[in-house]
């Protein structure tokens, strides 16, 4: 923490320009929040990316960095070079790349994940309302090729009482059950982590996956993106799930087998999928994924997104503030977090 009424110096650290951007940096704050930040910081001119950390070897007073994606690693001799850094406000979400050299010195490290959670627990809102309807498989059958009629098309339960199964009950999830709220749902819950007490606080049923996969009509995969849940949802899962259900992804498509879950879906165009991550991503040109009906790919828009970035940036500036008044800013990463961390 600076004196009270000082102005830390500070810099932006972020990622170059990619999809016609001049920088992540640009893209995350823009010109008022970067405005902003000049004002209550002394800031370096030019903001630092993994192609210039020459830059380093000039700003032996650097206090503050603000940051999103594309934040370098700052190892040992890097860290060498800045003495004075206190504190790092991340508008991201995961921070395990480049955490544990600057948690290693003491420096603060905050991140947005939470604010990258809320417009993933929308898109999946979205998505589970509309396949409680039946939507995606109605619009499959409503076309003249079919030769239904329109009280033929498939129609799903309707968004009442229907069993809804969320697998990880993370950030991610947590928003997504906060937003099921005002509907009569019932939520199932997989967690190895969760207790039944933390479930019942939520107003969720604690299932496992083979429940859930078997009794939900609707079944959205939350999961972290860690090691050890690669291949976890494998074809037997899918081949499992009641006619008409449908399987949303907006975790990481590494989670499923997707060899055997083409297979699955190829023979049952019952099933829906919503997938807005795969593995590899995109996937390969001859990927099945493409040509199977009962599938809907979507290229991994689920997270923030140009107006809603703007969050992420403003939880890093909360952040700040927050730090600058002597408080623990809320979302402060500790190495305890790092372990369970995607």
């Amino acid at each position: 923490m600076t004196e009270p009424g000082a102005r830390p110096r500070a810099a932006f650290f972020g990622g170059q320009g990619i999809y016609g951007r001049r920088s992540q940096v640009d893209y995350v704050y823009g010109p008022e929040r970067r405005r902003r930040i000049a004002e209550w910081t002394e800031l370096y001119p030019e903001d630092v990316h993994a192609g210039n950390l020459h830059l380093l070897e000039q700003m032996g007073d650097l206090q503050v960095i603000f940051s999103t994606w594309g934040m370098p690693v700052l190892d040992a001799a890097a860290l060498d070079l800045l003495p004075k850094l206190q504190a790092v406000f991340y508008a991201a979400g995961t921070v395990k790349p480049f955490a544990e050299p600057l948690l290693d010195r003491g420096i603060l490290l905050t991140s947005a994940w939470a604010a990258n959670a809320m417009p993933v627990a929308e898109f999946a809102l979205a998505q589970i309302l509309l396949a409680c309807k039946g939507y995606f498989r109605n619009v499959r059958d409503y076309r003249p090729e079919t030769g239904l009629t329109p009280h033929e098309c498939y129609r799903g339960p309707g968004i009442y009482d229907v069993p809804v199964a969320l697998i990880g009950a993370g950030q991610v999830a947590r928003a997504l059950i906060e937003r099921l709220k005002p509907f009569n749902l019932d939520i199932l819950v997989v967690d190895p982590f969760l207790s039944e007490a933390d479930a019942a606080a939520l107003g969720v049923r604690l299932v496992s996956m083979e429940q859930a996969f078997r009794e939900a009509y609707v079944v959205s995969n939350h999961l972290p993106n860690l090691p050890e849940l690669v291949g976890v949802l494998g074809g037997n899962l899918f081949a499992s799930m009641q006619p008409g259900a449908v399987f949303i992804n907006t975790g990481r498509g590494a989670q499923v087998v997707e060899s055997e879950f083409a297979a699955v879906m190829a023979v049952r165009a019952d099933l829906t999928a919503l997938l807005d991550v795969t593995y590899p991503e995109p996937p390969e040109p001859d990927s099945p994924l493409y040509r199977l009906p009962n599938v809907h790919l979507s290229s991994h828009i689920a997270g923030s997104l140009n107006n809603e970035v703007g969050r992420l940036a403003d939880y890093a500036m909360e952040a700040f503030c927050e730090w600058r008044e002597g408080k623990v800013p809320r979302y402060a990463v500790t190495r305890e977090m790092l372990e369970r961390m995607a």
